[in-house]
């Protein structure tokens, strides 16, 4: 249970992909429960990279902050925060006793006195320390005789919990912690012997971890603290996680494809790498939460509190192996784990090209043809085009060929789907743009020093000229809310689907004496000259989302830096689309009200806030039974409502492993459907809608002419 330095990877556009090998197997030594944390203590180059750093900050940083006692407070609480943030391991005492730090942060870190950081975190190590050793201990004497029949409840929201008092509160929140631990364990059939084994050496490893601290640990934890104070994109890489992050940016090494963070000891899934294994394999979703990893058919390691390079080190491995991921679902209590397989490999550039497709949408007794692309991410073979190789891939050329191809195939309107494309090369977000419209503006980026450029499309053709619609999402973010907010702003096109993530900031890397400093320097405006930053883009019709924005996005993370608009650009917007909005969402409204699979997820969205707000579970095992069930019922309930409605066999239980016939016969149905995309097929029927509402306004011009 280490501390969790580091809260996201990404760089300029694209959110760095977390590609994983695999941890050494370094032999850490056995420590003794009770054995005092040895304090570290901060050397000559900690102080040196740290006024490297701060003038950086000071000087470069596009939000222009001075280094005084209020950024010295907000530096200690998040400090508090990266920790500590369930409030359960620092005493009262403690807290009263860093308080001195408070408005004295500011003036350490002029001198490069780094003392305090490290006594705050030396006596956190400690605390950490005794934690564990009290769960040891306790395994050894009493665990083995607890009982689950008491009414004892454990309080899983902790986040603004008051400080513990005493010892003996701590010893209280973690024996009932250890419980819920055991109770999960054997409510999932493992035996007591085998489950005060399991957790035994879970703890004595992390335990052993603690000891193994090193200095640039507790000096990375204080300066992401220092770097977070900005906004959270900033941040520093140790010498080891330079290395880390460069690897992963390069895509060199295999792994599962997923973007991790750290929160509330958990590592939390940001977003999946298209054409990734975890992407692909299907089990692993955003937000969810990693709390043990395994190699194959190895022991679950619990990697609960533990810093977030260590747990990518242990997912990492060779293509073709497997790594097994203990998680919390998003959509879960907090309590019940589940344990999935992702077998690592290459993420294929194939698979994150933007592909095509026809979908079939009936109106008025008749089909009509819509043309569907697919773009995954913004993408370009640098390599091949300064080699001027004639087939290299991008965006925009596929893009373009796919236009054509869609052309010949006789389609009427056109949907641009960028759900889950977290972004990517900006150059191609701007090329792409030029497709559908004729020159002009498409993004405007305005510099630390207040200076803005306007990024133009330059080329006057316009490849496609027909009616189009571009589907977003929470995880549709930087370039293609650049692409999606010039497609609005322009009135190019209808943009529904869910508000976007919201990530409209610019960073870049900077050298220093030990390890780099990412630091966010420029923020994208539209032509609109609203920011994309914090807000997203805000589509024309919405649907619902199973993202929680609290959990998910820009504006789930602390300091992020705020919304705001600059002068807009000059360009010429088509206003037909927003003259037609207020008639497309009525017949929207009609269309989904008794759509089954938008009551289903409406249903859905209720039920995971329901669920959400049980920020409590009970450590009686017949009570949790029938928690579990109860839930579960709910979820079941939803689904076989949907099916009814659809005409589908109906499921008697949830659990894909379980021999269910209903769910056997509907096999063959889901191998034609394919699932069914119920919001691309809304989304064609709201495209037709526009088509119609365009042609009768044509036909009542030419009949009044």
């Amino acid at each position: 249970m280490l501390s969790r330095p580091q809260r996201v990877f990404r760089l300029l556009l694209i959110t760095a992909p977390l590609l994983f090998a695999q941890l050494s197997n370094a032999t850490i030594a056995e420590i003794k429960p009770g054995t005092p944390f040895t304090p570290l203590e901060p050397t000559r180059e900690n102080a040196m990279t740290t006024q490297q750093i701060m003038n950086n900050l000071l000087r470069g940083h596009y939000e222009h902050q001075r280094l005084d006692d209020k950024l010295s407070s907000r530096i200690l609480d998040i400090l508090y925060d990266d920790v500590d943030s369930t409030r359960s391991y620092f005493l009262q005492s403690d807290i009263d006793e860093f308080e001195k730090y408070r408005y004295n942060l500011d003036e350490a870190l002029n001198r490069g006195d780094l003392r305090p950081a490290f006594a705050i975190y030396n006596r956190f190590q400690q605390r950490v320390s005794e934690r564990l050793s009290y769960l040891l201990t306790e395994l050894q004497n009493n665990a083995g005789k607890y009982t689950f029949t008491d009414d004892e409840r454990l309080d899983l929201d902790r986040e603004k919990a008051p400080w513990a008092k005493t010892k003996a509160e701590l010893d209280d929140l973690w024996r009932k912690r250890l419980k819920n631990s055991i109770l999960n364990l054997k409510m999932a059939g493992k035996e007591k012997d085998a489950i005060l084994d399991l957790l035994s050496k879970r703890y004595q490893n992390q335990l052993n971890r603690v000891h193994q601290s090193q200095a640039e640990d507790a000096y990375q934890t204080f300066m992401n603290a220092v770097t977070r104070s900005f906004d959270p994109h900033t941040q520093y890489f140790s010498p080891r996680n330079t290395e880390n992050f460069n690897i992963n940016m390069s895509l060199s090494l295999q792994g599962i494809g997923a973007v991790l963070q750290t929160e509330d000891e958990h590592t939390k899934v940001v977003r999946l790498v298209p054409g990734g294994p975890a992407s692909i394999a299907g089990n692993l979703q955003p937000a969810d939460k990693i709390v043990g990893v395994g190699q194959d058919e190895g022991d679950i390691v619990d990697v609960i509190g533990w810093r977030l390079d260590e747990v990518v080190d242990l997912i990492r491995g060779p293509k073709g192996t497997r790594v097994r991921l203990e998680i919390l679902p998003a959509d879960s209590t907090g309590s019940d784990s589940k344990v999935i397989t992702i077998v690592r490999d290459e993420v294929k550039l194939e698979e994150q090209s933007a592909q095509k497709d026809v979908i079939e949408v009936e109106d008025g007794g008749k089909k009509h043809k819509i043309g569907v692309i697919d773009i995954p991410t913004f993408y370009i073979d640098f390599q091949g085009r300064m080699e001027n190789k004639p087939d290299y891939k991008s965006t925009t050329r596929d893009v373009a060929q796919l236009i054509g191809e869609l052309k010949e195939e006789g389609i009427e309107g056109l949907i641009i789907d960028l759900r889950n494309n977290g972004g990517g090369s900006l150059e191609e977000a701007i090329s792409l743009t030029g497709l559908f419209i004729p020159q002009g503006p498409v993004v405007q980026v305005r510099s630390t020093h207040g200076r803005v450029e306007v990024l133009p499309d330059q080329d006057p053709s316009v490849l496609y000229d027909g009616p189009m619609t571009v589907l977003v999402n929470r995880l549709s973010a930087s370039a293609s809310e650049i692409f999606a907010g010039a497609i609005q702003d322009y009135g190019r096109g209808l943009i529904v689907g869910g508000q976007t993530f919201g990530k409209g900031t610019v960073q870049s890397l900077r050298p220093l004496n030990s390890g780099q400093l990412k630091i966010t320097q420029a923020k994208f405006y539209r032509v609109s000259g609203d920011s994309t930053q914090h807000q997203g883009v805000i589509p024309d019709i919405l649907y619902p989302s199973l993202f929680d924005k609290e959990k998910i996005g820009e504006s789930a993370l602390e300091e992020a830096l705020p919304w705001d608009t600059i002068r807009p650009a000059e360009y010429s917007s088509d206003k037909r689309i927003n003259a037609e909005l207020p008639a497309l969402r009525e017949l929207h409204e009609k269309r989904v009200d008794d759509n089954p699979d938008f009551r289903f997820l409406r249903a859905q969205r209720a039920l995971i806030m329901e669920l959400r707000e049980q920020t409590q579970v009970s450590l009686n095992e017949k009570t949790r039974e029938q928690e579990r069930k109860a839930n579960d019922d709910k979820r079941l309930k939803l689904e076989n409502e949907r099916r009814k409605a659809k005409g589908m066999a109906l499921l008697t239980t949830l659990d894909d492993d379980e021999d269910d016939s209903a769910a056997k016969a509907d096999e063959e149905e889901k191998k034609k459907t394919e699932e069914e995309d119920a919001l691309l097929t809304e989304t064609g029927h709201i495209l037709l809608d526009y088509i119609h509402l365009e042609d009768q306004h044509m036909t009542a011009q030419r009949t009044g002419s």
